[in-house]
This record gives C-alpha cells, structure tokens and sequence, in this order.
C-alpha cells in the first residue's frame, strides 16, 4: 500500500476509535451520568450502564494488549470481559473506568499511527489477525456497546 493511502488509513482509524462523524463519544455519552442510575437495571434490560462502560473498557484492553503483547493470554469470556457487580464498587469506580478508556484508546491510536506497524501484518502471536482487523474490532465494539448505554440513559431518565 503506498506510504499517502497508509497514512490516510492510520487517520481514518483513529477518527473511527475517537467516535468522530456519526457516533457520539464515550465521554460525551457517560457525561454526567446520574450516580443513582449507574447500577440501574430497569426490567427486560441486560446490563446496567456501570457493566457496559466497564464491558467496553475491558474489551478495549485485551485488544490493545493482544495488539502488542507476544506474551498476551486469552481471556475467558464471559467472566474476564464484564464487571463482577452491577454497579460500580467504589465512589470513583465510574470516572477510573472512563480515564482508562481514555489512556487506552489512546495508546492504541499511538499503535496505529506508529509506521513501524505494518497495519496489515498478521501478529505473531495470533492466529491471522492483523492490526488493522483488531482496530476495526475495539471500534465495532466501542460503538455497538455505546449504542446500548445511550439507549439505556433514555430510558433510566424516562423512569425518573
């Protein structure tokens, strides 16, 4: 792939994990987010808002660090992929989750945008997946999971 389209494609993964265009942040959508509505579960729903902000920042992190770990090893799904509690276990639990998030996706953005990574170089330590394919992943992911939470905030603010 030509050095000008690389560097267009390594821009246009990073808009994409940052949310740009058509979705709404993870910032903007958790922005003051009621406290008493972090571990609401309002009947027929799967998760509360604190599971999925969690789900989405633990997703991102063994992504990331399948991305660039040889010595990375695999999670057990469902148990390593959500939290333990449906609300957040501590009074700053929800705002550590959200930085991690923050520190993470940028971290994996600095991967991306490194042209020392051949985006389309199967990692070593996988079984044919290639950076390009697990940024694609954290942001299907990311905006999927998003999706879900702004979704639940409508309707915990109906209920109140």
């Amino acid at each position: 792939m030509p050095k000008q389209e690389t560097l267009s494609l390594r821009k246009h993964l990073a808009q994409l994990l940052n949310m740009k265009g058509a979705h709404v942040n993870l910032v903007a959508a958790v922005a003051d987010f009621p406290v008493a509505m972090r571990g609401a579960k309002p009947q027929g729903a799967p998760h509360t808002a604190w599971q999925l902000l969690e789900h989405i920042r633990l997703a991102q992190e063994y992504i990331l660090d399948f991305s660039r770990n040889p010595q990375y090893r695999e999670k057990k799904f469902p148990d390593d992929y959500w939290p333990a509690t449906e609300a957040p276990p501590g009074e700053d639990s929800w705002d550590q989750s959200v930085q991690q998030f923050q520190k993470d996706l940028k971290e994996m953005q600095d991967l991306l945008a490194d042209t020392k990574h051949d985006l389309l170089a199967k990692i070593p330590h996988g079984s044919g997946q290639t950076l390009l394919r697990e940024a694609l992943v954290a942001a299907d992911h990311n905006s999927y999971h998003l999706g879900q939470l702004v979704f639940l905030r409508k309707i915990l603010e109906g209920q109140s």
